[in-house]
């Protein structure tokens, strides 16, 4: 099962993202190169890219671009890291919303391709059972096909293991991902777009981004290899439940020492197919795929799964070149319905595509030497891969995860150690829960040349800790021996934890069951970029033997050291830039915490310490004042590193006050990009207003004024008055008050020119709505033109 949450869920408070970081490695083994991308149409802010960082991460078929660099009519939503906000969850915490028919985002080909896969998210249903609608898929301007897209595998609610019921509390987990073929190559510079036909279905589509890839030719038969298709009768169209068929041909292939073949094709699973001594291959994830659930016993679905330890475990397994695309809509630990599981040593998982499962794999040792690689896990309720009980020299290797509901890579020694495990060249993006990477307890462990960005909630990057049921040193689970953490790029990860109501830093440790103290964890060569709290953070019981080498730290919400429990640690060549608070490190241990300090040191050290009993608010800069070392850039077309374009909404995430609001309808909701959520003044005392602060004075010439599109809205008239000021103190007016219909006929949206006179701080006041006694907006959208 899935280890628990370390709590109860608190939220922080958000702040607003603002410069871009010039990534140059100074003096470390690799360096971030912002991955290219077309000028920044949504008025996005650059955020370096955790795909394609030469050396380090895994190698990707795909090249993929984020929506809010790519060319749109919709809104841009964030940046944004607060718990809980559509763009908090998003890759570099932007994306689009598409709330308006013809409304679209189109990228343009860097490389040839004929495959998109392309992350979205759609708002719940009432039920909570989730919406189906479709996007338009446009190629050259014309319309390729319908996409379908769907809600029903995401939004869980309240506290672990979460729900789907809307009534509950704290939404999240909001984006999915789905993939098509375009059924040719389309060549570099073409354009795909992918646009709203309809909002019947659904009020809006948010894209995150898309990944364009070249799929080669289906893998055919091997010589000799059984075929589940025509040698065993297993169902390519999915039409009927092939399980036991698939079963029979694996059964047959350990016996007569052959490999089985899927072809291409979709095959109905309903249970696990047990795999042992055989190799199972397919045409190719994108062609052989294995999808299903039992109709009525939901504990039952599509995995590929080792025999349990206690059934002897499986050996000399090969799974390869096909796809487990699950039907999971909830989590239940309990639940064995995992793409891969089970216990198999020896084996060898490779070129396996993993969605809508529990887990990607969960593996229940004891068991030793298997390994993952090449191999892409997406969309989990849960962990991406774990390692449990007793899981000895093994690997994760070139694998790309993104979108887990917890931990993304993990190894977990309940009561049987792990030991001499590695988790190497992966990227692991998005952990809706828990941390990218973490290893509890373990001996001489490796984790190195990663990448791993965006942390939600409730984890950090990489956590090495004595924590979770059955880690200690009594049955020798705890950490020991020699950890090793070389290499890796941290990006934006550490956040906010729900019961700590403080940050969690971007590589963590945690002496909880028993201080850390029979180990040496040498963490060196690596980048910490961007952190959203502190950059290095001890916490629950001591962890000694800690050694940093030859780090960069560019970019801390909060602090470079965040120390809440005692240790040891020695640092060498650490250098720390652009940390947020002006004494760089918080310790209340004092001398508790003992650092030895080597050569080459800057930017992380104070004596004495912050000590201050209040824990600040992040600044949220993805990256702070650009960290110099690179090259001039030259003149012409603007690069990612450059700022944008303001071509896009100026209020959208911009600090913003108010006279008033009602119960949770406060004013921070007009400029969060949602038009789903509103600002509600306190009712029966108009003269209400709302005032946004540009950050600078521009040339605003049009508002547009926003309620919920639901037809629940009825049509009202609000009377509203717009002024404008550079300063915050004089007002002049920009619009006398008028009258503005919002209608659900015409997505109750109202617009209002203007003059394009410049001001920093926009005002709207309201006197008068004929739909309810207060002031009331979803959306204030201001552009330049």
């Amino acid at each position: 099962m899935t280890p628990p949450l370390p709590g109860p869920r608190l939220l922080g408070r958000p702040l607003s993202a603002s410069l871009a970081l010039a990534l140059a490695a100074a003096g470390t083994a690799a360096a971030v190169v912002l991955a290219g991308a077309p000028p920044a149409q949504a008025a996005a802010v650059p955020a370096p890219s955790p795909v394609g960082i030469s050396g380090r991460g895994a190698t990707v078929p795909f090249k993929e671009q984020e929506a809010e660099y790519a060319a749109t009519n919709g809104s841009l939503i964030g940046p944004d890291r607060l718990y809980g906000s559509l763009p908090s969850e998003a890759s570099g915490r932007q994306a689009v919303t598409l709330d308006a028919t013809g409304e679209y985002v189109e990228f343009t080909l860097t490389a040839p391709a004929n495959a998109m896969t392309f992350r979205y998210s759609l708002p719940d249903d009432a039920a909570g059972t989730g919406r189906d609608a479709s996007l338009d898929l446009r190629v050259g301007g014309s319309s390729l096909k319908s996409v379908p897209v769907t809600s029903k595998y995401s939004w869980y609610y309240g506290g672990y293991p979460f729900n789907n019921n809307p009534g509950d509390t704290d939404p999240h987990h909001f984006y999915d991902e789905t993939r098509t073929m375009f059924g040719s190559t389309l060549a570099a510079g073409t354009k795909v777009r992918l646009q709203v036909t309809s909002t019947a279905a659904s009020p809006s589509f948010t894209i995150d981004l898309a990944d364009f890839e070249q799929v080669g030719a289906p893998v055919g038969k091997p010589s000799g290899a059984l075929d589940v298709v025509s040698d065993f009768g297993a169902d390519p169209t999915g039409g009927t439940d092939s399980t036991a068929k698939i079963q029979a041909a694996v059964d047959a292939g350990r016996s007569q020492g052959k490999e089985v073949y899927i072809p291409r094709g979709t095959f109905q699973v309903r249970d696990h197919i047990v795999v042992d001594k055989v190799t199972l291959r397919g045409a190719g994830p994108w062609y052989s795929v294995l999808t299903g659930r039992h109709p009525t016993d939901r504990s039952k679905a599509v995995g590929v799964y080792g025999k349990y330890a206690a059934q002897g475990g499986s050996s000399n397994v090969t799974l390869r070149d096909f796809a487990i695309i699950g039907d999971i809509r909830e989590r239940v630990d309990n639940d064995q319905v995992n793409a891969i599981g089970g216990a198999m040593s020896d084996s060898v998982v490779d070129n396996v595509w993993m969605q809508h499962t529990k887990c990607g794999a969960w593996m229940d040792g004891p068991m030793n030497n298997f390994t993952i690689r090449n191999s892409r896990i997406l969309d989990q309720t849960a962990d991406g891969v774990n390692f449990h009980y007793g899981v000895t020299n093994s690997t994760v290797t070139n694998t790309f995860v993104r979108n887990t509901g917890d931990d993304g890579l993990a190894m977990w020694a309940e009561n049987v150690p792990n030991v001499k495990n590695t988790f190497t060249f992966n990227t692991v993006i998005l952990p809706i829960l828990a941390n990218n990477i973490v290893t509890y307890g373990g001996k001489d462990i490796t984790i190195s040349d990663n990448v791993m960005s965006d942390t939600v909630t409730n984890g950090g990057g990489l956590h090495i800790a004595n924590r979770y049921p059955g880690v200690n040193s009594g049955q020798g689970t705890a950490v020991s021996g020699t950890h090793t953490a070389a290499r890796n790029t941290l990006i934006r990860t550490g956040n906010n934890d729900f019961n700590w109501r403080f940050g969690v830093g971007a590589i963590w440790f945690s002496g909880l069951n028993e201080p850390i103290s029979n180990a040496t964890i040498n963490i060196t060569d690596s980048e910490i970029l961007d952190s959203s709290y502190a950059a290095i953070h001890l916490i629950e019981g001591a962890s000694n033997g800690l050694h940093f080498d030859n780090i960069k730290i560019d970019g801390a919400g909060t602090y470079a050291l965040q120390i809440q429990a005692p240790g040891t640690a020695s640092f060498d060549k650490v250098v720390a830039t652009n940390i947020a608070q002006s004494n760089p490190v918080h310790n209340c241990v004092g001398s508790g915490f003992r650092i030895t300090q080597g050569t080459g040191n800057s930017g992380w050290y104070a004596n004495p310490p912050a000590c201050t009993g209040v824990w600040p608010d992040p600044v949220w800069t993805n990256g702070g004042v650009p960290g110099g070392g690179g090259p001039t850039d030259p003149t012409g077309p603007p690069d990612p590193t450059d700022p944008p374009e303001e071509t896009g909404n100026l209020a959208q995430g911009r600090p913003v006050t108010e006279t008033s609001h009602a119960d949770v309808y406060g004013a921070g909701n007009a400029v969060d990009g949602n038009a789903d959520s509103y600002w509600e003044s306190r009712n029966n005392a108009f003269p209400q207003s709302v005032t946004v602060d540009l950050g600078a004075a521009k040339a605003v010439e049009r508002l547009v004024l926003k309620l919920p599109p639901a037809a629940a809205w009825a049509t009202r008239t609000q009377t509203i008055g717009v002024t404008g000021s550079t300063d915050n103190s004089a007002y002049s007016t920009l619009k006398a008050p008028a009258g503005y219909t919002f209608s659900p006929s015409t997505g109750n949206t109202a617009t209002v020119t203007l003059t394009g006179a410049p001001v920093r701080y926009l005002r709207l006041t309201f006197t008068a709505n004929t739909g309810w006694p207060a002031g009331q907006l979803s959306e204030l959208e201001a552009y330049t033109h």
